[in-house]
């Protein structure tokens, strides 16, 4: 799968800018350290009285009156680790860290990986040169339609074609489109399926259907994007929700990951895919850190896409390593005011793909809620098309990236007043919980995400 880190960097001779300066994809020399440049890793300040101490459990405030330690850790006792495990782990914190930005540069120049991204400091980001001043972008907001988990085909090859002709229909009217944006599922569809069912069903990357889409990209000369369940060879039995995007060669582009689930909001189950968060170790020894949080730099802009929702920050590290069109794929809805913050901060267009009304739709009445609602978004958060209704429609926007690209700049962030807090932060679930077991369905992973948590 060395495809997949190839896929989320392109090849240094097809790497352009903004403005003419020398490639940054050569390491540039670190600043000098020295003590008050450092405001957040390895601090002396730590050491005040009055210093910020975050709970590991989740449970509310700490009382400073109480005799309880400084720093609270979870009651749950960790096996001790080999000397050559505790390296491992620190080479992997500390790349982690410096993704981040909470550490110097000289310690970030020392944990970076041979193959780690290099975030320039001046502001700007890396580009190909764009095929014109202004790009076409449609939404498209089709139905949701689960297949047969015991037979998919049929049901594959019929929501495969219903894809084949949106697309047709999408560059037939209002001029030629240099992207077409899908849902989450528009192949699969969604339903309570057990991983045997799923493995069944998912789709090989390439494989039949990215052939079909592909020879539609090539005919019309554009990008187009998708959602899909995956499954891939390097990762047996392990299926992942792929964001992929395809381009005007008929070759796929960018395979990216969904970066994390959510949790905790559905009734009695909990999402079973693998995540990059779910096996984040092996993942970034396979592919390195920039494929966590790809993002394609095309001849129609830096695309990264993604159906995560409610953490805004992963959104501003995209637009951090250059992002400037993000595309929210969802299935079931998506917070409209979510997108309108992330494209505003961070001053970047958006897409927002959800699905249309779906009738025979097994399982699920025509409208289950959540339906409609895609819009395409400016980089003020202002809505520049929108769906009029919630059955099957195409919305279209002329985005002017060239000029935006002379303008723009990487979103300005201040770590240096809460790297503190993060450094002690503890999410409630664990990464690489799917290195150690992969449950069996819905049901499976709803136990065994609540013996994993840690408030």
């Amino acid at each position: 799968m060395r495809d997949l880190r190839a896929s989320c960097l392109p090849p240094i001779s097809s790497i352009g800018r903004g403005k003419s300066r020398k490639s940054s994809l050569v390491e540039r020399p670190t600043r000098s350290w020295s003590r008050s440049s450092c405001h957040c890793f390895g601090d002396s300040r730590e050491s005040r009285r009055d210093q910020v101490s975050l709970r590991a459990t989740g449970d509310g405030p700490l009382d400073r009156r109480s005799p309880v330690p400084r720093t609270v850790m979870t009651e749950k006792k960790q096996p001790q680790k080999t000397r050559s495990s505790s390296r491992r782990d620190f080479l992997r914190l500390t790349a982690g860290a410096a993704a981040a930005g909470f550490i110097p540069e000289r310690g970030r120049a020392l944990a970076r990986r041979p193959d780690q991204f290099v975030l320039r400091h001046d502001g700007t980001y890396d580009v190909v040169p764009l095929r014109r001043e202004e790009i076409t972008v449609s939404v498209v907001q089709s139905r949701v339609r689960a297949v047969d988990g015991r037979n998919p085909e049929p049901g594959k090859r019929e929501n495969l074609n219903h894809m084949l002709d949106l697309i047709d229909k999408a560059q037939y009217f209002g001029g030629r489109k240099d992207l077409v944006a899908f849902h989450e599922f528009p192949i699969t569809g969604w339903d309570r399926w057990t991983r045997k069912e799923i493995l069944n069903l998912a789709l090989e990357l390439p494989g039949e259907e990215t052939e079909a889409i592909g020879k539609k990209a090539k005919q019309y000369s554009c990008y187009i994007t998708f959602g899909t369940y995956a499954k891939d060879k390097d990762w047996p039995r392990h299926i992942m929700s792929v964001s992929v995007i395809i381009g005007p060669d008929g070759k796929i582009v960018s395979k990216q990951w969904k970066a994390r689930n959510i949790h905790g909001v559905f009734p009695g189950f909990e999402l079973f895919t693998t995540t990059v968060y779910d096996v984040l170790d092996r993942y970034v020894e396979m592919y390195g850190w920039d494929a966590v949080l790809p993002v394609a730099r095309t001849d129609i802009g830096n695309i990264a896409v993604s159906s995560v929702q409610w953490e805004p920050e992963l959104y501003r590290a995209l637009a951090i390593k250059g992002a400037e069109i993000i595309i929210r794929t969802s299935t079931g809805g998506f917070g409209r005011a979510d997108m309108v913050v992330i494209c505003r901060t961070n001053g970047v267009y958006g897409m927002a793909v959800n699905n249309a009304l779906s009738p025979g739709n097994p399982h699920f009445v025509e409208d289950p809620g959540g339906t409609g609602g895609s819009a395409i978004f400016g980089p003020r958060g202002e809505i520049i098309a929108q769906a009029a209704s919630p059955h099957e429609t195409i919305i279209t926007a002329r985005l002017p990236l060239a000029a935006f690209r002379k303008r723009h700049r990487i979103p300005d962030v201040h770590t240096a007043l809460y790297a503190h807090v993060m450094r002690q932060y503890q999410s409630r679930y664990p990464p690489n919980a799917f290195l150690e077991y992969l449950p069996e369905s819905l049901e499976d992973a709803l136990r065994y995400f609540k013996k994993k948590a840690r408030w």
